[in-house]
């Protein structure tokens, strides 16, 4: 019993060991202060309303336009880049911004109308873009656990308030140089793919 209980004090001093060093380790890369790109706070809650962009955000936006949508309550949404990738993905990014002098609620028929999509709060998993010539619809690419590819959490914008918007779908096959972009509440925009 005594190379037993031997064995079982070893096994603790060398796990102690391994997480000091795992600690020890961590702390090395703090410099002290928090980064300037980082939040402050550490909640888990998802952000429920986007405030104006400052500074060093400003010069991060992006200066291409591919398509203006307008929504309802003084809503834009700009299109600023359509990307394929080499996985079979097409990634629209975008601002969407509140034009109006209030504060401005996002749709709950942005999030689409499917359950699994719903019951992850508010997204932008109803956007779908149409291909004309191939006949077909394609839809906001969804995790396994039914979690929409796309910015989620956004529901309120201030007054003259741009949030960063991402949607990602399955690609159109490469014939296809057109689509047609859906968001409800919005109008329509066609959209050039490369």
């Amino acid at each position: 019993m005594n190379a037993r209980y031997a064995r079982k004090t070893r096994r603790g001093a060398v796990a102690v060991g391994i997480a000091s060093v795992a600690l020890f380790v961590a702390g090395c890369g703090a410099d002290g202060k928090p980064s300037e790109n980082k939040p402050s706070s550490t909640s888990a809650a998802p952000q429920q309303e986007a405030s104006a962009t400052q500074g060093s955000q400003e010069d991060e936006e992006p200066t291409e336009t591919l398509a203006l949508v307008r929504g309802q309550k003084g809503l834009e949404f700009t299109v600023n880049s359509v990307e394929r990738d080499a996985g079979g993905f097409l990634t629209i990014k975008g601002q969407l911004k509140n034009t109006s002098d209030s504060a401005a609620a996002i749709s709950s028929q942005t999030s689409g109308d499917e359950t699994e999509v719903m019951k992850h709060g508010s997204s932008f998993g109803g956007a779908t873009l149409v291909d004309a010539m191939g006949k077909k619809r394609y839809y906001v690419l969804r995790d396994t656990d039914g979690r929409p590819l796309t910015t989620t959490g956004l529901s309120v914008l201030r007054p003259k308030a741009t949030a960063a918007v991402f949607m990602q779908f399955p690609a159109p096959p490469a014939s296809t140089t057109e689509v047609s972009f859906q968001l409800p509440t919005f109008e329509p925009a066609t959209l050039k793919l490369s």
